[in-house]
């Protein structure tokens, strides 16, 4: 169950904010020499985020010695504004060549390119990664940076 800790957004406003947000997720993961911050492309699923990233990633395999994660959706251009939280993250090969293409259709559209070709070619050392959120925060500076 997810908890809206704090914001100005209820879940479906959330909901709305991650699905028009074509920016990249930025993950913050657990390891012995301390925490470490990735930005990764996401599809959103409700509240869940749905990412992929290499087996051999330093992220997968953070995450398969500790799936607790914090994560952040934000702009770095103004109005600021996004969704911040914690949950879990959860590692599958059985369903990366759904998730990629998804993420392929948002970030690079429909269009055949150079860069999808790749990264549909690395599919097989693929693993697709679940954040399922236990807590969320949303914060939206708009209305006091108008002009």
């Amino acid at each position: 169950m997810t908890t809206i800790s704090s914001g100005p957004w209820d879940e479906q406003e959330i909901r709305d904010f991650l699905s028009a947000a074509v920016i990249p997720v930025r993950v913050a993961s657990n390891g012995s020499s301390g925490p470490l911050v990735q930005s990764l492309w996401f599809v959103p699923d409700g509240t869940m985020l749905r990412c992929c990233t290499q087996q051999s990633s330093v992220l997968a395999r953070r995450l398969g010695k500790d799936d607790r994660i914090g994560f952040e959706v934000a702009a770095d251009a103004p109005p600021y504004r996004g969704v911040r939280g914690t949950g879990v993250a959860s590692l599958s090969t059985g369903d990366v060549e759904p998730t990629l293409r998804r993420l392929i259709a948002r970030y690079q559209g429909d269009d055949r390119s150079d860069l999808s070709d790749w990264l549909m070619s690395r599919i097989d050392s693929e693993v697709a990664i679940t954040i399922v959120p236990s807590t969320l925060t949303s914060w939206d500076y708009s209305p006091r940076m108008t002009t």
